[in-house]
Parts: structure tokens; sequence; C-alpha cells
């Protein structure tokens, strides 16, 4: 009878009562895997039951790469250095320093001991040479190299001469406008390329009879300084700025073959203006 009593609250509940035990998580007391003495509170409604965690990896550790041998000598020989020059600094005794004074002088030594090694193999190799790249430095060779660039510079200039012309603006009352004006007249007969004065103020200028007045083209190229010099093209309109000031004929051949070259123009592609010319 006791029995029967026990089982009717199971017969007498509903199917859906069944389907929700059936689908609730077991009760802890029924997991005997986890032991007779294991307590854990109760999983609150809708709450998700954690995975366990998977264990870590075991793959073992991949050994530290062995470093070379020059390096681990260097960073120690640096870090005494270091340490011997900061006890001597804290405290300068007559041991401390020279201990820090040997080992500066032992550094130094193949400091020294290097650079002649490596000015041996640049003897040996010419791609590594320094001095073979670029401007050089021997007197002799710079005489050559200087000479072999403005006969270059001069060729490109007298090209530019055939459809370029060099715009001079001055005024008649500044001095550096009358210094530089016998430069720019030799400039011209010897490289072939014609010079057009433009007085700013209307006066004449000693070498340059033929000079224009300024019809507005100064403003146009905010020529705010005098001497100036401007690359220009008429057939184009192009005008370049070539300097400010009293140049040197050097000066004159090194900016002209630079501002008219590829590269020279793509650097400062916005030093090139558009003007319409008379």
């Amino acid at each position: 009878m006791l029995l029967a009593t026990a089982s009717l609250p199971a017969q007498e509940a509903g199917p859906s009562q069944a389907r929700a035990r059936a689908t609730s998580p077991s009760a802890y007391w029924k997991d005997r895997w986890r032991g007779w003495h294991f307590y854990e509170d109760p999983a609150q409604e809708g709450e998700q039951i954690p995975e366990p965690t998977p264990a870590p990896s075991t793959a073992p550790a991949q050994p530290p790469k062995a470093r070379i041998p020059e390096l681990e000598e260097f960073a120690r020989l640096q870090k005494t250095l270091e340490e011997y020059r900061n006890i001597a600094i804290i405290r300068p005794t007559e041991a401390n320093v020279r201990r820090y004074m040997e080992l500066e002088s032992r550094v130094v030594g193949q400091a020294s001991a290097f650079a002649d090694m490596a000015k041996r193999v640049a003897w040996a190799t010419p791609e590594l040479d320094p001095t073979l790249q670029g401007r050089p430095v021997n007197a002799k060779a710079l005489e050559v190299f200087d000479e072999t660039q403005r006969a270059e510079r001069s060729r490109t200039v007298a090209q530019l001469g055939k459809d370029h012309v060099l715009f001079f603006f001055y005024r008649s009352d500044c001095p550096y406008c009358h210094a530089f004006a016998p430069v720019l007249e030799a400039f011209q007969a010897r490289h072939g390329i014609q010079v057009v004065a433009v007085s700013i103020d209307g006066g004449p200028l000693p070498g340059f009879p033929g000079a224009r007045r300024d019809n507005g083209i100064a403003n146009a190229l905010q020529v705010s300084q005098v001497p100036a010099v401007f690359l220009a093209q008429p057939f184009t309109g192009q005008i370049t700025p070539i300097g400010f000031g009293v140049l040197s004929e050097s000066q004159l051949l090194e900016r002209i073959a630079t501002v008219s070259s590829p590269e020279g123009q793509a650097m400062l592609p916005s030093a090139t203006r558009q003007v319409t010319l008379p």
C-alpha cells in the first residue's frame, strides 16, 4: 500500500511534467562518477552548464635559438664597458678609472682594426669604395669631374637655347643687378642661350640696350626680389625660376640643367608656371 501510494504522484503527473523532467538537467546526486561527497548548487532555470576546459597542450617547447658567438662576445664587451664607466663615474678612484680606460683602449683598438680592414676591402673592390662614388675627393680627379660636368651642362643649356630663353628681371637702381649683368652677358655668349632683360622700373642697364619694359609679367610671376632669372619656353608659356640674387656661371649651369631635367621637374612640379607671353 505504501509503495502504491508513493507511486501515485508519478502516475497522476501529466505528460507535460514528464517531458520537463526528461529535458531538465539530471540531479547532481545521480552522477556517481562525481563521488558520494561532491556537492554543487543546482543549476538555475535557463543556466548553461559549462563544458569542461580541455587540458593544455603538452607539445614540447622549442629549444631557444643558439646565438652567434661573436654577437654574444660583443654584447658582453659592450655591457662590461658601460658598467666600468658607470662605476668610474660614481666612484672615480684610480683603480676604477684605470680599469675603464684599459677596456676602452681595447675597444678602440678593435674598431681601428675594423676600419683598416674595411679600407683594404674597399681598395680591392671598386663598387664598395666610397671615394669612387659621386663627387671625387682627390684634387686631380675633382678637376676632371668638374670639367666633365661643366661640359655636359653647357651642352644641355645650348640645346635648351633652341627654344628657351632666360628672363632677367632687374631694376635700374639695383647695384646687384648691375653686378650680375656682365655675368649674364658672358653666359649668353658662351653657352648660346638668349637672355631677355626685363626692367621693372623702366630704367636702362649697361650690356642690355634692348631691355624690355615690364608689362605685368613680373607681377604674374610674383617677382619680389631682383635680380631674378627665369627659364622660359615662349611657345608653350612654361616658366621656371632659376634663382634670385647674384649667381655665378657655374651656378647658372647647374640650376638650368637641373630644373630642365625630368627628375628636377618631378621633384618640384609646382615651381613651373604657365604664363601667356607676349
